[in-house]
């Protein structure tokens, strides 16, 4: 037969057995008495998967930063206890179970964050950071690529294999800026039509199959740059299908004909801004063909550096088919004399000229072109001696005369490793960036 105990019974048998935890103010040190060793006690927690609870650390992470100060120690925070239902039962120690890595959580994880937001992350790198994550795995690797991360890419003085820029530009590149590079290997590799729409390659050093190749899969372009390079007459007739040229320098370049030149100009009528100065091998004949087909949308000029080719009545021809000019360089045209001057009254927004190095022109004679009520610049060196320079200033101080050494029409922003722009686009991805190389 079974016999009960009352609850003080129970009682007094825990208090015989296991001492009461004292409260956190106690100087009192006690101990737990389980009736085995400690050792077992350790073994018996450990298989079940917790531990004691120990001193930690204040953890301050969900604690609110204006209460951070106050906190001038670590001290053990107070143990949570579980009151019974019944009163008589003292109170039990809960036993904390070890904290879980945050990166266990599937909504920490990359692997969770969506396409766009990783991409977004992937806008804020530069060109070299950019490389680096595409070989993390085969996604990052894929968003890396996307399109529109590459809309602006300069990589300037590198030496680039053609096949690498072509695959570049196949990214959707629609800024591209590439000048002083070397691609003269061949293209080993076929590819479609380019979205470029801004692109410098002046002074590049790429043989004109590998021009050809890549200027003929590009029909969207409107500035464009070529300065310096060997062209021929299948690449210039193949820049005629981009209708939309605003922007237009082909200074420095050799290898076209006149009727190469007389077909560009033909169907480029959206020209703004163009650049023939300084063309090797560019005859009377190619002088002629050029004025003749000139759009009258072109409001900045330069077609200096060709001496005995420039005639007067090739200028009577220009202004004619350009009256809307606002900028006009016929510099080192040495046929051009004071006589031409009333030609320069006709162009009503002519606001600057630059007739430099045009030695048949007398100083004297300067001053007429002061009337012209547009004009705010005047180039003239070579021309006028430095005590005539000083003079010709007070006498037209409403001018600025010989201010500028170098032209800037259609030519890309000049060369800044901490600028790096093409015609005022900022392009985005750059191995100039000081803290990325």
């Amino acid at each position: 037969m079974h016999t009960f105990k009352s609850p003080e019974s129970v009682d007094a048998m825990h208090r015989k057995h296991l001492q009461e935890i004292p409260d956190q103010s106690s100087n009192v040190t006690t101990s737990f008495t389980w009736g085995w060793d400690s050792n077992k006690t350790s073994e018996l927690l450990s298989g079940m998967g917790v531990s004691a609870l120990e001193k930690e650390e204040v953890d301050s992470e969900n604690i609110p930063q204006e209460l951070l100060p106050s906190l001038g120690h670590p001290q053990s925070p107070p143990r949570k206890r579980l009151k019974s239902k019944s009163s008589s039962d003292k109170d039990f120690v809960i036993i904390r179970r070890p904290k879980l890595n945050r990166e266990n959580f599937p909504g920490f994880s990359w692997d969770s964050l969506p396409d766009e937001l990783l991409l977004g992350i992937f806008s804020c790198l530069c060109l070299p950071e950019l490389l680096r994550v595409s070989g993390v795995c085969k996604r990052w690797y894929r968003l890396s690529l996307d399109e529109s991360l590459w809309q602006s890419l300069d990589l300037a003085g590198k030496n680039l294999h053609p096949d690498v820029t072509v695959r570049l530009l196949s990214r959707g590149v629609i800024a591209f800026r590439c000048p002083r590079s070397f691609m003269e290997q061949p293209l080993g590799e076929s590819f479609s039509s380019f979205r470029v729409q801004h692109m410098d390659l002046s002074n590049s050093v790429i043989n004109v199959s590998n021009l050809y190749g890549i200027l003929s899969e590009c029909s969207k372009l409107q500035n464009l740059s070529l300065e310096g390079l060997q062209l021929s007459d299948p690449i210039v007739n193949t820049l005629a299908q981009n209708v939309n040229l605003v922007r237009l320098n082909l200074c420095g370049c050799s290898g076209f004909s006149e009727s190469a030149v007389a077909i560009l100009l033909s169907s480029c009528c959206r020209l703004d801004e163009l650049n023939l100065s300084w063309c090797f091998e560019f005859t009377e004949k190619h002088v002629q063909a050029a004025v003749a087909h000139l759009s009258a949308s072109i409001t900045q000029l330069n077609l200096s550096g060709y001496r005995k080719n420039l005639q007067k009545t090739d200028l009577c021809t220009l202004i004619k088919r350009c009256p809307n000019l606002v900028r006009l360089d016929l510099s080192d045209s040495i046929m051009l004399k004071n006589d031409c001057f009333p030609e320069f009254f006709q162009l009503s927004y002519l606001q600057h000229l630059s007739l430099s190095r045009c030695y048949d022109i007398i100083p004297e004679t300067l001053l007429e072109l002061g009337e012209i009520p547009t004009l705010k610049t005047l180039q003239v060196f070579g021309i006028v001696p430095d005590a005539t320079l000083q003079l010709l200033r007070e006498a037209l101080p409403h001018l600025q005369i010989n201010c500028a050494y170098f032209t800037t029409i259609a030519r890309p922003t000049m060369d800044n490793k901490k600028n790096p722009e093409i015609w005022g686009i900022k392009c985005r991805l750059t191995l100039q960036k000081p803290n990325c190389v």
